[in-house]
């Protein structure tokens, strides 16, 4: 098990490489940015990064990124089905945000799959990245 899991963990590693160009797996939040904006070929918008963040995508749960992570990413959030804290999401409140490429990637892919029901586009990432850059504590 533990060799299938670190497969999957360099497999992921390879794919984000792949996927974000000139982004080593340690990043900045802004060279995620820079390499999402790049992927998607458009000017990242906070404003959507917000509403996208605050939308309710109904589903059997009801979800909204802000479900867990709270209205204010600011502060930190609750994973109510693991019962369990979520530290701060914006960079400013929580320097280790943004990172780490892999993470990022993955928590994307996950949490974009359980809340809107499909993978988020890379205009989509760059907008929510570019609204919790903006934020300050």
């Amino acid at each position: 098990m533990k060799r299938i899991l670190q497969a999957t963990c360099l497999a992921t590693a390879v794919l984000v490489a792949a996927a974000l160009p000139g982004v080593t797996l340690a990043a900045t939040p802004a060279e995620l940015l820079a390499a999402y904006k790049a992927q998607a070929g458009t000017t990242p918008s906070p404003e959507r990064g917000q509403k996208l963040f605050n939308t309710d995508f109904g589903g059997p749960m009801g979800w909204s990124c802000s479900s867990c992570h709270s209205k204010d990413p600011t502060r930190g959030g609750r994973d109510e089905l693991a019962e369990k804290p979520i530290a701060p999401l914006a960079p400013a409140a929580n320097p280790k945000r943004f990172t780490d490429a892999v993470k990022v990637e993955n928590a994307f892919r996950l949490n974009c799959k359980d809340v809107l029901g499909r993978e988020c586009t890379a205009a989509e990432k760059a907008d929510v990245i570019s609204w919790l850059l903006s934020l300050k504590p």
